[in-house]
């Protein structure tokens, strides 16, 4: 009596959720798409040529999203790999040296820019008290002034 056998993985997670006709939701939507688009190019194109111009055009307008559907490598759909591409060559630094974060550097990056702050605090804690003398001296002044003038005006009322 012979057996038969179903082979069943034994990583689980990759095992995806089919939906219809043994196809994940993913796959379905773009084959979708991909009819939306393709079917209209290719009577749009029948009428500018021939039948087999106008299915080689469908067939470049549609396979991009029959990529995007079914490619995938390592568990990441293309569009992931694509965007991690983009990011290494167009947007990340070509050359990275490597860096390392020396705690002891870091102790006296951080001893620096402690003292730093104490010293702009410093300065503007005697900006304030001589902004705070000047106001002072000037209110004195203005005062002078306002006496002297008060008595100017009385002596030219005397005279």
């Amino acid at each position: 009596m012979a057996a038969s056998y179903i082979a069943v993985p034994r990583d689980l997670t990759k095992v995806k959720s089919k939906v219809m006709f043994n196809l994940t939701k993913r796959q379905l939507i773009c084959f979708s798409v991909a009819a939306l688009v393709g079917v209209p190019s290719f009577f749009f194109l029948k009428h500018m040529g021939n039948n087999s111009v106008a299915a080689m055009g469908m067939m470049v307008i549609m396979m991009p999203l029959f990529f995007l559907a079914m490619y995938e490598k390592n568990g990441q759909p293309l569009e992931v790999i694509v965007h991690h591409f983009y990011q290494a060559v167009f947007v990340r630094p070509k050359v990275r040296p490597y860096q390392t974060n020396n705690y002891y550097a870091a102790l006296i990056r951080q001893a620096q820019a402690q003292k730093e702050v104490e010293n702009i605090v410093r300065v503007s804690k005697g900006n304030k008290e001589k902004e705070r003398t000047q106001i002072s001296n000037a209110g004195i002044l203005n005062q002078r002034r306002e006496n002297k003038s008060e008595r100017s005006y009385s002596e030219g009322k005397e005279r």
